[in-house]
């Protein structure tokens, strides 16, 4: 081979002698071969593949650049250099003396080579991206091979004159030029035309430099100001959800095929092993044996396992497939990155080796010692490259893969059978999105670990065997046994987590199962802070054994190097007296144990990230592998406007019982039936099974045309009131205004802050029940469908506007008049206009007709019209909020407010914000964070405390330095005792002071962090303190404008990251700083000329560094921001299923979810490659330490002894690791550090009147319970107007008031100024003669009583309900409950008073929870008792018990009754009527009716007349 390329080049191929000199150099025929293939090759294989845009491309060339003129000249000029040199070749050649082949063909390659250039320029006209990859590495390739001619040319120019002239100017050009292309394809080349798309699209064009260039425009823009959403690039098309979701979902559905067959093979086979006892039944029969055993698992027997998981079983092992069926480009594009980087680790070390050697060794030529530095430094920037493309990728594969799995449980979600629906909840739901889904996105980040980790501890203990023979074992021995020990204090710390009930979640925290205002007016702050604080201080004693768990685990793991090597190295040394620890060996031993450090902590890591994915996948799988809705019962056959079912009968579950059955029904078109029965007759079933979400057993439904439903409990959307009534549909103005009248909307928007603009919260929090059913209304009506299914729309609407809504739009007369309106009612009042009524018992039709036939039948309906209609004359009184089911609706109401009288809510909007927000928009903290964040924590710690933590890591990285230079001195020993014994005293003294060193070093580190976890404690101790005290003293108007969750947000997760993050963040950020301190100190020491060369790296990192954390810092907080939006959407959607399929809107929100989606990836996208941006910047600064620690030891050659050298450069090699390190702990300090900021803002907060002052009032007041109200004025915020305009009245001693009004009246407005809640903006109220003005909050409260509107329990013993401060005996408690009508009740509880309450009272009736409140008053037995509307959710007979309860026991009281129904207050003495905040009329309800005022036209909408006002 040699002989044939010495011809073909006419000189020697190869000759070592060459190498073996001072001057060494590469003969000339190595350079003209090797040399100029090797890039050639590189092109010409990836070449034609560039060209393919050009074949394939529909799309019209992009026009001409001036970087794109450029290109083609150069390229051209090179084309003409490459033509020249074989013209000379041609020119030169003569018979005598042939040229040698070398010259013709080298030119010739180039020519073609030059062509190609050219013609791939212009391909690459055809892409967006036109700047190719392959050119600008084949540019970088050419360029490096081209130095060693270069400088062997100009060696050789120097030293005598020039032989070849003309090839010597024409190398030089050739050189140049494609210098100036490499540097020219650096840039990106965008065509004018299509820089709109490239600027949104993320990943500009082209090569890394590209990429990183356009980067840099986004960090300097997120340096100059917080970067916005719009700032953000938008992402590819393949990168977007869609484009994901469909390769994604194709694969999916032929894998879960697979799986289901697989399924179906399992039950057959259990039902096989099962069978044997079926054997004589006929198959049905067996089948029914199955379902039968099925549904009774009660029986304790031996199958019984089997069943439930015949039952359980799902389609399983189909995810991982079809994920990396998916995305296998990127799995295999990562695995041969992560393959070259794994590599390259191991090459360092060796070099680290040859150049300890190096300077050792004094007859060494000086050119190898350059040739080590310079390679020490290009394998650090390749490896860094690589790893960095690695990182790129498996990020992208994370969100790609969590995009993909949010897609498809969204979709799952909307075709998801009711059966499936029922086995999770709404919140087990969301938690697949954003647990299960985040789970996979992490585990995919670190996938590769599980080969890559096993494979570099192979090769790592290869190598180190290679160094210190069998003596490694002894090192890897105590690595192995520092795991278990590890995994020890791991499992201690989950366990304390665990039991400790540790860490309040979000949702348990003792503030969201309180409603504010219930503390306010009974004075129960004290009581609940003590409860909390007892809550905490246990939550601190966990915490304080965690962070001393955490301390240990730390000091093992900082003892585990340096223990590893001391027991390797004195294992070495005193196995064998000849074996010398040389600094070849130790370092190399060293950096190779660092390298070995990384994945033996992985391992373990990704090993129980591995486990957890597992239970994610099991999860999904059954979620997604679930049944869809089954839809075939519903038909769809031509008969316009028709509703017809034959026999249809329907279950709730599959092989349930039947819910409704054989229902046969034909609905004319354009008529409205009235579907009605008594509770738990199957009425809201039906409407179900219409809507095909029930499970169809036999018959079934034909509906024609499209669907319009109003279900029971309205569905509002997170959007504008238009947006909610448009519902996706196209504006039609004149249709729309009429709707919004006809749905008695009108006066609402009036009452909105900007009308239907308004933005409404999420679950529709600000709008009141009534409100909520008239839009829910009008959405429908608006959606102008064929056929309307109303589930009782008018129960949660006051009587009139009920009347209202039947007459202008379901009634004979409204808007729907033509349509087919199929309406459940409870509503007997409207049943004569209907054209047909179903009466429905336990799920059959008994009767149906007209109401005149159905009466002349006197059947079951006509029974329920004696029961009902006695009540409801001429009234739909029932039809007032809260009866039927709307519990639920009015607990919604419940959590905005606990006393959020309807009309409250109603005219709430008006006292929001003068803007369309109800809820000021939560600050979103820009910018740097302030310094002073910083010294508060510190000072929250305890200023002494920070000093010693900060000495303690001083004094440990002192120790570290120490170890590192007696190791040195220890190495150069081998040096100085050559050809000598070695003094054993010697040696035991290396390694004794070795060893102390390593040991004190772990010690100071101990000291620092158990130090610094009670400074911590300390701290979390004091602003948990700060932020309870000051929330529970701020007014409730407070709690008005600042949902609930953002407030436990400040006490669940801000209160979290105080206490768990910043102290962890603080830890690393120190260490991470001494150490890199100590690393350049260390090189310093071997080379003082290294300090000039700190200074402008250190510059140039600051800069990135704060470049960088800025743009991370905006990055992350737009990430969370825009994350929660997939989850809240995602919530709605799954709480509105039943609306969105009945409307038929599945695609709409399939697609709006995509776009949130999308949001949110492309911030992601963002993130990570801000990373690689910082990432890439540092580890460079990091190979510049390498390159010149390695290079000034090589200068300093003779000076230097081999130990520093190795110490020095080993170091460097460590720290690139620690500078990223360095700047990650920075950002991530800064984000945690906002936690202090926010909780700090919230102990900011103005507070109320103080609770107790000075002036105290007389003992036993009030002992009349007289309340006068001077010209007393009140508005709920200074920039509002007033809501009580002047109110003057007395209310004498025991005399008992209603207070009646129209919404927004301002009746609960009058029961928040007794409280105080509200401050007067004038005038006065005097209770027996004293101003409450002038006497403390809980002096006040505490000796008035209220009943409020919504009874509000909170979890607890019941006896901590009534009597939270142990005032009272349980005698007392007993006789309360009597009283109540619940002594009966609680003596049957198996607890009794101790019976645990559920959150919010769920597991009590609303009527009890009602009494639970009466008696609570009962046992306060105050002067003053005030009723705030305390019956509306009761049914009649216990409304009729309450009523007398309060008029026995609280006889001697004065008593204020705030009333919906006027019949609850016709026995009151007078009777106050409000409007728009002024009394109209206080008098005798008698003497009112009379009047014929407001009042009496109150009476008459309510069916009141005056014959009738007897007492209930």
């Amino acid at each position: 081979m040699s002989a044939a390329l010495d011809e073909f080049c006419g000189s020697v191929f190869w000759n070592a002698s060459y190498l073996a000199r001072p001057d060494a150099d590469l003969p000339v025929c190595f350079q003209q071969t090797v040399l100029v293939w090797v890039p050639l090759g590189f092109f010409w294989i990836l070449a034609p593949w560039q060209l393919l845009p050009m074949c394939r491309s529909r799309t019209k060339k992009s026009s001409v650049t001036k970087l794109y003129i450029i290109k083609q000249v150069l390229a051209t000029l090179l084309m003409l250099t490459a033509v020249a040199e074989l013209a000379l070749a041609f020119v030169e050649d003569t018979e005598q003396n042939p040229l040698p082949a070398v010259l013709y063909t080298n030119p010739s390659l180039y020519i073609a080579t030059w062509l190609l250039v050219l013609l791939i320029h212009d391909a690459r006209r055809f892409c967006l991206c036109r700047d190719s990859g392959v050119l600008f590495c084949f540019w970088a390739l050419s360029l490096l091979c081209g130095i060693l001619p270069f400088q062997s040319l100009l060696r050789r120019a120097l030293q005598e004159p020039i032989s070849d002239v003309p090839r010597f100017v024409l190398f030089f050009i050739f050189y140049g030029l494609q210098l100036l292309l490499f540097l020219v394809s650096g840039c990106s080349d965008i065509a004018p035309e299509t820089k709109e798309i490239t600027k949104k699209v993320r990943g500009p064009c082209g090569i890394w430099l590209g990429e990183i260039s356009l980067l840099h425009s986004t960090v300097f823009k997120g340096y100059r100001k917080p970067l916005e959403v719009e700032d953000v690039w938008e992402l590819k098309d393949k990168d977007k959800t869609r484009a994901i979701y469909t390769t994604f979902e194709k694969n999916m559905k032929t894998a879960v095929k697979k799986a289901q067959a697989e399924l179906e093979k399992r039950k057959r086979k259990r039902r096989r092993q099962e069978g044997d006892h079926g054997n004589n039944m006929s198959k049905a029969q067996s089948q029914d044996v199955l379902v039968l055993e099925e549904k009774q698992p009660k029986k304790k027997k031996k199958g019984n396992k089997e069943d439930a998981s015949l039952r359980k079983d799902f389609p399983r092992g189909w995810l991982v497939k079809t994920l990396c069926k998916t995305f296998w480009q990127n799995l295999l594009m990562s695995v041969a990155f992560k393959l070259v980087h794994d590599g390259l680790v191991f090459v360092s070390p060796q070099l680290l080796k040859l150049l300890i050697a190096f300077v050792s060794d004094e007859e060494s030529f000086v050119w190898q010692g350059y040739l080590y530095a310079i390679l020490l430094f290009l394998t650090a920037l390749i490896q860094s490259l690589c790893l960095q493309q690695y990182f790129s990728l498996c990020f992208q594969l994370g969100t790609n893969v969590r995009a993909s799995l949010i897609a498809a449980i969204y979709k799952k979600a909307l075709t998801m059978s009711s059966t499936t629906r029922k086995e999770s909840t709404v919140g087990e739901t969301v938690n697949l999105m954003s647990a299960d889904a985040q789970r996979f996105m992490d585990m995919t980040n670190f996938v590769h670990q599980l080969w890559s980790s096993p494979l570099q501890i192979i090769l790592s203990i290869v190598f180190l065997w290679g160094e210190l023979g069998p003596s490694v074992l002894a090192g890897i021995a105590v690595m192995v046994l520092l795991i278990p020990i590890n995994g020890f204090l791991v499992a201690k710390a989950k366990t304390i987590q665990v039991s400790g009930g540790w860490k309040i979640l979000p949702g348990e925290h003792p503030l969201t199962l309180v409603i504010p205002q219930i503390l306010k007016l009974f004075a129960w702050e004290p009581s609940f802070e003590k409860r909390v604080n007892e809550i905490r201080a246990r939550e601190l004693k966990n915490l304080v054994n965690f962070s001393y768990l955490q301390s240990i685990s730390i000091f093992v793991f900082t003892c585990a190097p340096f223990l590893v090597s001391l027991a390797s190295f004195a294992v070495y040394v005193l196995v064998d007296e000849n074996n010398i620890l040389d600094a070849q060996k130790a370092f190399t031993a060293i950096s190779l144990f660092n390298v070995l450090r990384f994945p033996m902590a992985m391992l373990p890591l990704v090993l129980s990230s591995l486990v957890q994915t597992n239970v994610s996948t099991a999860r999904l799988e059954r979620y997604l592998g679930g049944e869809d809705m089954d839809t075939s019962a519903i038909h769809h056959n031509p008969i316009a406007g028709r509703w017809t079912s034959r026999s249809a009968t329907f279950a709730w579950e599959q092989d349930g019982n039947a819910a409704i059955r054989d229902i046969t029904l034909d609905i004319v078109p354009g008529s409205l039936v009235a579907v009605v029965g008594a509770v738990g007759s199957g009425k809201s079933s039906l409407v179900s099974a219409m809507l095909g979400e029930m499970e169809n057993v036999k018959g079934h439904i034909n509906i024609q045309g499209s669907l319009a439903y109003v279900p029971q409990q309205a569905w509002i959307q997170n959007a504008t009131l238009k947006d909610n009534i448009l519902f996706g549909s196209e504006l039609d103005e004149a249709r729309y205004q009429q709707v919004i009248k006809a749905c008695a909307l009108l006066p609402d928007l009036a009452l909105l802050p900007a009308g239907d603009q308004t933005e409404i919260g999420e679950k529709g929090i600000n709008l009141s029940g009534g409100q909520k059913q008239r839009v829910s209304l009008a959405r429908a009506v608006y959606s102008n469908a064929d056929i309307y299914i109303l589930d009782d729309p008018l129960s949660a609407v006051d009587a009139h506007v009920g009347k209202y809504l039947f007459e202008h739009v379901l009634g004979p007369k409204g808007l729907l008049q033509n349509k087919t309106r199929i309406l459940v009612t409870h509503s007997i009042s409207f049943l004569p206009q209907v054209d047909n009524i179903v009466v429905l018992v336990a799920g059959a039709v008994s009767e149906h007709g007209s109401y005149s036939t159905l009466l002349a039948n006197r059947g079951a309906f006509a029974q329920f019209l004696n029961t009902y209609g006695s009540q409801e004359e001429n009234a739909s009184e029932k039809n007032t909020p809260g009866t039927g089911n709307t519990g639920g609706l009015r607990r919604l109401e419940g959590l905005k407010n606990s006393t959020n009288s309807l009309e409250k809510a109603q005219e709430e909007p008006p006292k929001k914000l003068k803007g369309q927000q109800l809820i000021e928009k939560e600050t979103v903290e820009t910018g740097k964070v302030k310094f002073s964040m910083y010294l508060r924590y510190l000072r929250a710690v305890g200023l002494w405390y920070s000093f010693w933590v900060a000495m303690g890591y001083v004094a440990q990285y002192v120790a570290f330095v120490g170890t590192n230079l007696w190791l040195s001195a220890w190495t150069d020993d081998a040096q100085h005792y050559l050809n000598q014994t070695y003094p054993v005293e010697q040696r035991d003294l290396r390694i004794g002071v070795f060893g102390a060193l390593g040991v004190s070093q772990a010690l100071f580190l101990l000291f620092a962090t158990i130090l610094s976890a009670q400074g911590a404690v300390r701290a979390s101790r004091v602003m948990h303190q700060q932020l309870l005290s000051n929330i529970l003293r701020v007014p409730m108007s407070f709690f008005d404008t600042t949902p609930t969750g953002r407030i436990v947000n400040r006490f669940a997760k801000d209160i979290f990251t105080i206490d768990e993050t910043i102290p962890m963040s603080f830890r690393s950020w120190l260490s991470c700083f001494m150490a890199i301190i100590s690393t350049l100190l260390m090189i310093c020491l071997a080379t003082p000329f290294f300090a000039l060369v700190i200074i402008p790296l250190s510059i140039f990192y600051y800069f990135v560094l704060r470049f960088y954390v800025s743009t991370s810092r905006q990055l992350r907080r737009l990430d969370s921001v825009t994350r929660s939006p997939i989850y809240s959407h995602f919530g709605e959607t799954v709480s509105g299923l039943s609306v969105i399929r009945a409307y038929g809107h599945q695609e709409r929100f399939l697609q709006q979810n995509e776009n949130t989606m999308d949001i949110n990836q492309k911030t992601v996208y963002s993130w990570i490659i801000s990373n690689r941006w910082l990432a890439i910047r540092l580890e460079f600064v990091g190979s510049l330490v390498v390159f010149f620690s390695a290079l000034l030891a090589v200068i300093s050659k003779g000076t230097l002894e081999g130990g520093i050298v190795g110490l020095s450069v080993s170091s460097a090699l460590n720290v690139t690791q620690t500078l990223n390190w360095l700047v990650r702990t920075s950002s991530e300090l800064e984000t945690n550090i906002v936690a202090v900021e926010r909780v700090y803002e919230y102990t900011k907060v103005k507070n109320e009147a103080p609770w107790v002052t000075e002036k105290r009032p007389p003992r036993g007041w009030p002992s009349k319970g007289e309340i006068q109200f001077v010209d007393y004025k009140v508005r709920y915020r200074p920039e509002l107007e007033l809501v009580l305009q002047g109110i003057t009245c007395n209310i004498g001693s025991t005399e008992k008031v209603g207070v009646v009004g129209r919404t927004g009246a301002g009746k609960s407005s009058l029961t928040n100024c007794l409280f105080r809640v509200l401050e007067a903006a004038g005038g006065s109220i005097f209770i027996d003669e004293v101003d409450i003005a002038t006497i403390g909050l809980h002096d006040l409260r505490q000796n008035l009583t209220i009943i409020p509107q919504d009874p509000v329990l909170f979890t607890g013993t019941l006896r901590m309900n009534l009597d939270p401060f142990d005032q009272y005996t349980d005698e007392e408690v007993w006789k309360a409950l009597e009283l109540a009508h619940l002594k009966t009740y609680v003596q049957t509880l198996p607890e009794g008073l101790l019976h645990l309450v559920s959150e919010g009272g769920e597991n009590l009736s609303v009527g009890q929870r009602q009494l639970v409140c009466l008696a609570r008053a009962l046992l306060r037995k105050a002067k003053i008792l005030i009723l705030d509307e305390a019956t509306a959710a009761v049914d009649l007979e216990t409304d009729h018990l309450i009523q007398t309860t309060i008029r026995s026991e609280f006889a001697d009281c004065t008593v204020l009754t705030i009333a919906h129904r006027l019949h609850t207050i016709m026995d009151s003495n007078r009777v106050l009527v409000l409007q728009a905040g002024r009394i109209v009329e206080y008098d005798s309800p008698e003497e009112l009716l009379q009047k014929q005022g407001v009042f009496s036209s109150m009476a008459k909408d309510a069916g009141i007349t005056a014959t009738e006002s007897t007492p209930l």
